[in-house]
């Protein structure tokens, strides 16, 4: 089997309804060539077909399909990934400023719930962007999701509370580097989650930890305190296919297990897979 699909399921089985709220779909590159220079180039494997093999393994049911760097403004990959994928899906897109009212409309309809913000290099949309896409795209129901080095937090953190529409901060705030509770950076991201329209993705331990397996733990700090902080504001996430581990991914039924060794509970695990996913994504309440 690929390095990419867990050999083992996870201890921990997600409740019916749980969300995937942050992986990405490759397609061949002769349907969906990849933008020039781009620093990350196409996951292999990482198709839908594959994916479709981890949810299994992993007991999830729905997803978000991000939009990945690769492809620029090109979002066919993401939503042909979303058709296959049904009701369970939802899609993070990213457009040029001047995309039409018409196009909006029609991604949405797709499904399309939010545009990514992708700052740490080799995104397409940067901070002059920002506030314009922003308001397009809230009028639509969208939220910003955004990625940054989060070391840098506290100095945008006014900025990012003035937007309109929700806010998605990535990967327990993917700081390059990992900091401490008390860093100025986390400080603000714990005081954005507390306005009630942001919310932050406890992903990713793997990408920027120094300490590394099994545990995560430098980083790992960070997720458990966010959920402890702000349980109604967090989302799960798997990451996968992992690009910034190209060859190396990480066992993802082991990041799931740690997932609810932080929740502390099935019952907070619960709320934030499915409760919080369906709430942020404009997903029904599983019956």
């Amino acid at each position: 089997m690929s390095a990419l699909i867990p050999t083992q399921h996870p201890g921990f089985r997600p409740p019916p309804g749980a969300c995937d709220c942050h992986m990405h779909i490759y397609g061949p590159a002769d349907v969906y060539p990849p933008a020039p220079n781009s620093p990350f180039p196409p996951v292999a494997g990482g198709d839908i077909a594959a994916y479709l093999k981890l949810r299994e393994v992993l007991g999830l049911t729905r997803a978000v399909v991000v939009q990945p760097s690769v492809y620029g403004f090109d979002n066919r990959a993401t939503l042909h990934a979303m058709a296959v994928l049904g009701e369970d899906a939802r899609g993070v897109a990213v457009v040029p400023p001047d995309v039409s009212e018409r196009e909006l409309d029609w991604l949405t309809q797709q499904g399309v719930r939010g545009i990514r913000f992708f700052m740490i290099g080799g995104g397409l949309l940067g901070w002059d962007d920002l506030e314009t896409l922003a308001a397009k795209t809230a009028a639509f129901g969208w939220h910003v999701q955004l990625q940054m080095d989060g070391r840098l937090l506290h100095e945008v953190e006014a900025r990012l509370a003035r937007l309109p529409g929700r806010l998605v901060i990535d990967h327990n705030g993917k700081f390059l580097e990992p900091v401490g509770l008390d860093h100025p950076g986390f400080v603000a991201l714990r005081r954005l989650l507390d306005n009630g329209r942001t919310w932050v993705k406890t992903s990713g331990v793997y990408e920027t930890s120094r300490i590394g397996t099994p545990d995560y733990p430098d980083v790992a700090a960070l997720a458990r305190a966010l959920i402890a902080h702000a349980p109604e504001r967090c989302v799960f996430a798997t990451n996968w296919p992992h690009p910034s581990k190209p060859g190396n991914p990480p066992d993802d039924a082991r990041l799931v297990d740690l997932f609810r060794e932080w929740c502390g509970s099935d019952a907070v695990a619960g709320r934030i897979m499915v409760d919080n996913a369906a709430e942020l994504y404009d997903f029904p309440s599983p019956i």
